[in-house]
């Protein structure tokens, strides 16, 4: 029972939740499977619920043995948001048990940190493993794809992710990383039918609303705005809030009539709620919510409380995207122009990967392109027209707006 629900967990398989479930059922007082468990599930418990969970699960692992004692401390680690140090631990815990794919569970650590040399330290630690474990690990050599894509390697990122599919066709983490290096190459509706095709052979896929989504930004690429607004109104949950908001932003940019929105009460409530700005990314995609609606004044609020923040990323990377989309919804774009074009590369620092902070370059286009600023537009986006086999949206990103951006909320 243990293997089969660990490898549809690292498969991210429609099967994982329930396997977890029988696991942690038939075997109690195996921490290992308890931990796992609360990874998959933890975000709807509450912090001390968490923590008693986890505190019975490592105590049970401690008997079971060293490696188990040390996978459910990562995982402790990791679902309270302790990221630095559970990379840190997974450093340790990778020299003892290399290409331990169980540990490969939370290598997100790396890249939650929101420090570059953290980052950096994880895709080295992925690439050692995937050495490690040999060629035939089609979990690692998920794992390397999805490093390498956001580093930019996207060619390589594309072949590692084939190659872990031949291995195994249901491998999760490798048809992500696909995804996310058919995004940068502009793959358009070939890219969209096989994920279509990847995911009618498991409907319940941990990643099927995600891949989705994926899927509509491939739509919105080449022009197919129905089906982007039938995909986000059709998969997306009332809980999907950024990716509604991704979605809608950009078809709201390029003029087109957006998907379902999410109600504003429910993303002012998010914002107000105990922990609403505890990561900069998710408050970052309220703020999306909120450009959609064009609530201007809200945004106003909210840059200003990120300016406020004593975390930096809050102050100088969330505040000056808050305020450009302010200015943006209330008519503003030059202004817009001048806060996005002096923030550069510290919207790294917003969080999130390559795709999802993409729309930052999108709304500086735009903004650039209400301003009377197209050469500019064109320029900026260059690249991606260059490389990109579909690339409608960004050639309408360039061009003067359809209609106002955004259009208000009825």
């Amino acid at each position: 029972m243990g293997d089969e629900a660990v490898r549809e967990v690292l498969a991210l398989s429609g099967r994982a939740m329930p396997l977890l479930r029988e696991w942690t059922a038939g075997q109690p007082r195996y921490g290992v499977a308890r931990a796992l468990l609360m990874l998959a599930t933890g975000d709807r418990l509450g912090e001390a619920a968490l923590k008693d969970e986890l505190v019975i699960a490592y105590e049970d692992a401690q008997a079971a043995g060293a490696r188990e004692a040390s996978l459910v401390y990562g995982v402790f680690l990791s679902v309270l948001r302790q990221y630095r140090l559970a990379a840190d631990h997974l450093v340790a815990h990778f020299a003892q048990w290399p290409a331990d794919e169980v540990a490969g569970l939370m290598l997100d650590a790396f890249h939650a940190c929101g420090d570059p040399a953290y980052r950096e330290r994880g895709d080295a630690l992925i690439e050692e493993q995937y050495v490690r474990a040999g060629p035939d690990s089609w979990a690692w050599a998920g794992w390397l794809a999805w490093a390498r894509v956001e580093a930019g390697r996207v060619e390589e990122a594309h072949e590692l992710a084939g190659r872990a599919l031949i291995l195994n066709p249901r491998a999760g983490v490798a048809v992500h990383a696909r995804a996310h290096a058919e995004h940068e190459l502009g793959a358009g509706p070939a890219a969209s039918a096989a994920l279509d095709r990847w995911l009618a052979d498991d409907p319940r896929a941990l990643q099927f609303r995600h891949l989705n989504w994926h899927a509509a930004l491939q739509s919105i690429a080449c022009g197919d705005f129905p089906d982007a607004r039938r995909r986000a109104d059709a998969v997306l949950a009332d809980s999907d809030v950024g990716m509604r908001a991704a979605t809608n932003w950009r078809l709201l940019l390029v003029g087109q009539e957006p998907a379902g929105r999410t109600d504003l009460a429910r993303v002012r409530g998010l914002l107000a709620a105990p922990g609403g700005m505890a990561e900069v990314f998710h408050t970052f995609n309220l703020a999306l919510a909120l450009a959609v609606e064009a609530a201007t004044d809200d945004l106003r609020a909210l840059a200003r409380r990120a300016a406020g923040d004593p975390r930096a990323e809050y102050r100088e990377a969330l505040a000056p995207v808050a305020e450009a989309l302010a200015h943006l919804t209330a008519g503003r774009p030059a202004a817009a122009v001048d806060l996005l074009t002096a923030l550069g590369e510290g919207v790294e620092r917003i969080g999130g990967v390559r795709v999802e902070r993409e729309i930052v370059q999108d709304t500086l286009a735009r903004a650039l392109a209400d301003a009377g600023e197209h050469v500019r537009a064109a320029d900026l986006l260059h690249r991606r027209t260059a490389t990109r086999r579909h690339h409608t949206y960004e050639r309408l990103l360039a061009e003067a707006p359809a209609a106002p951006v955004p259009a208000p909320a009825p």
